[in-house]
């Protein structure tokens, strides 16, 4: 016999078990309602572009972290990292298709090359939603509240959207005079969670100088009510201005929609990526903010510009599915999954099993999803399969059985509760079923 061959799986990726998968995909089932019921349209694009498309004009962390090999044609390519790049990529591919402003979802995998962490793998979901073609404060609203509402669906509505503008912060920067540092003071800054604030200082003295890296901290860690504090940031970057009076609005038109106790003005959020432009947000499980973002985005007026001269700003959102699932998980928050099976049949005589598929797909046409057990076991045996796969109906077809399926009588037994009841026709098991 040859050697097996271990059955490895790589570090950062991971198989998902037929109920893990459930979960996930009611998860997206949820959001795609929320999505939808917005205006928003589904779309794809492939999981391998060219290197360049994914890099534009930088790289720096992005490039770090991205799956990145030359194919059999010896082009450059790389592994999608996020679903917004691909999507700037896509609007300047088919723009004269679309409409603008174009609103889209996209519910995908990418991969990133990090180091793996609890909720956080090298191969994970994201579903995004994104708006472009418009730059309005209706706009940024908008996916603030799709996100908030997305966030309900799922039963982590006990979070918190912490929000900020990068066009303030550059202000900010700019009126210290390092605006010249600004991408690497932006990444700083944005693991000031992960890393402390002694360690951000001293990273940012490094960059700037001990005075501007204490004004820096002073800015990013103003507090108070949204006003109060957009106020005093608005001060320390020189005055009103477009970026402040967006804020305004938005902040104006969550309140006016009951969603502005779900948000917090949180100087200190950045959004590391270098394409954010305007609003950028994240979002934080409040029984468990050490798990991270479970939900970030932002503005981003410039990415298109890489593809196209089409001026294509843009504002969008991104669920991390796998890193919320791992929280609702530990909060014991889980939404609750239906079984894909509904009414097992049992495979009790060769002769009867062609009438078993016939009764199973009548059930399956009255809207009950129905499987037939498919080899000639011991019963005990086939209920244990029904209790495993958490099939809450078991079906044993009557020996005088009717050459017609709709006429087929049988007896169904709930197996969680034992009743059982016998002379049942498929509607009469079909509504017993779905009461």
């Amino acid at each position: 016999m040859p050697d097996l061959i271990p059955p490895q799986v790589l570090k950062g990726f991971r198989d998902a078990l037929p109920s893990q998968e459930l979960q996930r995909r009611t998860l997206m089932a949820k959001l795609e309602q929320v999505f939808r019921s917005f205006g928003f349209v589904p779309i794809d694009t492939p999981a391998l572009e060219y290197t360049e498309i994914l890099l534009g004009k930088g790289g720096g962390e992005t490039e770090k972290q991205m799956f990145r090999f030359e194919d059999n044609g010896g082009r450059d390519v790389a592994l999608r990292f996020d679903l917004t790049v691909p999507f700037a990529r896509f609007m300047a591919t088919n723009l004269p298709q679309l409409a603008l402003p174009f609103k889209r979802y996209h519910m995908a995998k990418v991969w990133r090359g990090e180091k793996p962490q609890k909720g956080r793998y090298r191969e994970f979901f994201q579903c995004d939603c994104d708006i472009v073609g418009v730059d309005s404060a209706a706009a940024d609203y908008e996916i603030l509240a799709i996100m908030a509402r997305s966030l309900e669906a799922v039963g982590a509505e006990d979070s918190t959207l912490l929000i900020n503008h990068r066009g303030l912060f550059n202000r900010f920067l700019d009126r210290l005079g390092v605006q010249n540092q600004s991408v690497e003071i932006l990444r700083t800054v944005d693991k000031i969670s992960k890393i402390g604030r002694e360690e951000v200082l001293g990273l940012l003295e490094s960059l700037t100088g001990r005075s501007s890296a204490e004004q820096i901290l002073a800015y990013i860690e103003t507090t108070g009510e949204p006003d109060e504090a957009l106020l005093t940031m608005e001060n320390l970057a020189g005055g009103p201005a477009e970026d402040s009076q967006r804020l305004r609005e938005v902040l104006s038109m969550l309140r006016e929609n009951q969603l502005l106790q779900r948000f917090r003005l949180s100087p200190s959020i950045t959004r590391g990526l270098d394409y954010y432009t305007g609003l950028v947000f994240e979002t934080v499980l409040n029984a468990l903010p050490e798990i991270g973002s479970v939900c970030s985005g932002g503005r981003y007026n410039d990415l298109a510009n890489l593809y196209t001269k089409e001026k294509l700003p843009g504002v969008g959102g991104s669920v991390g599915l796998d890193r919320l699932l791992a929280g609702l998980e530990e909060l014991g928050v889980m939404p609750q999954t239906a079984t894909t099976t509904l009414v097992l049949i049992l495979n009790q005589e060769a002769s009867r099993i062609g009438r078993a598929h016939a009764v199973a797909q009548q059930l399956r046409n009255l809207g009950v999803p129905a499987e037939v057990y498919l080899d000639q076991r011991k019963i005990p045996s086939q209920y244990k399969f029904a209790e495993t796969k958490g099939i809450p109906f078991v079906a044993a077809l009557a020996p005088e059985v009717s050459q017609e399926p709709q006429l087929q009588t049988f007896q169904l037994k709930d197996i969680r509760t034992g009743e059982a009841r016998a002379g049942l026709t498929v509607k009469e098991a079909a509504t017993w079923v779905l009461a």
